[in-house]
């Protein structure tokens, strides 16, 4: 069986090193790496060896920072093919890269015995697929992998059973004569360790599947195991209909087809893989919905004022899955024309209100479900009528009342410094009724029809522009403000300060 391992335990006493280091393989181009023919002679077959331990330490690979810097555990480890030499492993890619990105993987070696890791290549390498060659006959040991990034290696995923190095005699079919070993080799078998089942359901399926009635239903559900798995489906612990359900099995994955997904399809779907006789199981929900049908019935309970009852009951037929709700519209006679007053809206009966007087009303209600609303509403089958009310007004004396008013100055001038050649401004604000006349006055003479100055007066702020003053502008200013009531009037002091330069 393959697995992911990513627990690593203590290391190995120096004097196991030293016996394992006449047996690090040695790296060859990428994807196939050798073992040293000194490790030929020094490995001897031992019969009834006991298989080797998966090891719980590694000295080399460290262990992975806890961070999302380092990628997570390659997918997938596979044991591709053994021979008398040789082994060939794959695998897919992680899950996670890490955010400093991948450099390659390390492919490491535990060989019975021995509790060291040994890297198979000197360096990381950037495949999914190695081939260990030069291997001796009766070697045990394990495969490991790890995805490495600059930050350092991850959790690896490891084989859990030892691969066994060994030379067998293939038999023979029964009515053939098997070649005798001096005229031909001795025929070499493929080996490949036991691998229980395991079911890879992607994520999405892990929740209720959910499709419209008419849509196309095709999962794709890997799984692993060694030898070739079989694979079977069941539909609510029945078998499938062959008319409407396909099922395809490969090596590696199981394929569901629906061609167009009816209602009589929800329900719960097994998936049973088997090797020999170890299984795993696999459980995915499928729900096929539709729209819902509309309210069962519609009903207008009372008409007041401006508003309107109204009552009705829920739908026969849902759609095969829950209501969001409904959706209530309205119709004056006049127009004929729908809107919508209550969206989603989950109780069953309703008050409309802010109906306008005069008009009558029809009122229709659709049901809501995760396909949308239903193709038909429930319409009312009497009109609301809003009626005007019998209300005699009955107005009170209007009192008028007398706004007028003498001028006052409610924010007046103030005292302001200016620099030749920069125009300035003189602010204040009058209060009167009627509208007053504004004037204004330069040491106690008028100033109209100046064009040095410009007279500005709105919603009560009086404004006295002065374009370019020079210090014969500086003195004191007035602005006076004259109605039918009386007058009023603010004074400011202006000085235009020479330049240092005069």
């Amino acid at each position: 069986m393959m697995e992911k391992n990513t627990s690593e335990g203590p290391a190995c006493s120096p004097e196991e090193t030293a016996s394992e280091s006449a047996k690090v393989p040695t790296a060859e181009p990428p994807g196939e790496v050798a073992v040293s023919e000194s490790t030929r002679e020094e490995q001897v077959p031992k019969p009834q060896a006991p298989a080797p331990q998966a090891p719980t330490a590694s000295t080399a690979t460290k262990p992975a920072p806890p961070s999302e810097d380092v990628p997570s555990a390659p997918l997938l480890l596979t044991l591709d093919d053994v021979s008398s030499s040789s082994v060939t492993v794959s695998w897919e890619p992680p899950e996670r890269l890490g955010r400093l990105g991948l450099q390659g993987y390390v492919l490491e070696l535990c060989r019975e015995g021995a509790s060291e890791w040994v890297p198979v290549s000197a360096r990381p390498m950037m495949v999914t697929q190695q081939t260990v060659r030069n291997l001796a006959l009766g070697d045990k040991f394990l495969l490991r992998v790890s995805a490495v990034s600059s930050a350092g290696a991850g959790p690896p995923a490891m084989l859990d059973q030892p691969i066994h190095i060994r030379e067998n005699i293939g038999k023979a079919h029964p009515g053939l004569q098997l070649p005798s070993p001096s005229q031909t080799p001795y025929l070499m078998e493929k080996l490949r360790p036991a691998e229980a089942p395991k079911i890879r359901v992607p994520r999405h399926l892990r929740q209720t599947y959910i499709r419209q009635v008419g849509e196309t239903v095709n999962l794709q559900i890997p799984f692993q195991g060694k030898p070739k798995p079989q694979a079977t489906w069941t539909h609510n612990g029945h078998a499938l209909d062959s008319q409407r359900v396909s099922m395809r099995t490969g090596d590696q994955d199981s394929i569901l087809f629906i061609r167009s997904a009816q209602r009589s399809d929800s329900g719960r779907y097994e998936l049973t893989v088997r090797v020999e006789d170890l299984e795993a199981k696999a459980v995915i929900d499928i729900l096929v919905i539709e729209k819902p049908g509309p309210p069962s019935s519609i009903r207008l309970l009372d008409v007041w004022g401006c508003n309107a009852a109204l009552q009705w009951t829920p739908p026969q037929d849902t759609g095969n899955t829950e209501l969001l709700g409904y959706m209530v519209q309205k119709a004056d006679k006049k127009t004929g024309q729908w809107f919508t007053v209550l969206e989603r809206y989950h109780p069953t009966t309703c008050t409309i209100s802010d109906l306008i007087i005069g008009n009558s009303y029809s009122f229709r209600v659709f049901s809501e479900n995760l396909c949308g609303l239903s193709t038909s509403a429930t319409v009312t089958k009497e009109l609301a009528h809003i009626q005007k009310a019998d209300i005699a007004a009955k107005p009170k004396g209007f009192i008028e009342r007398d706004f007028s008013e003498a001028p006052s100055f409610t924010q007046p001038l103030a005292d302001h410094t200016s620099t030749p050649g920069y125009s300035t401004q003189l602010f204040c604000s009058v209060r009167a009724s009627p509208k007053p006349k504004i004037i204004w006055m330069k040491n106690k003479m008028e100033i109209q029809g100046n064009p040095k100055y410009r007279a500005l007066s709105e919603q009560g702020v009086c404004t006295l522009e002065i374009r370019k003053p020079s210090p014969f502008d500086s003195g004191v200013y007035t602005c006076k403000a004259i109605n039918v009531l009386g007058e009023a009037s603010v004074d400011c002091r202006l000085e235009v300060k020479a330049s240092a330069a005069h």
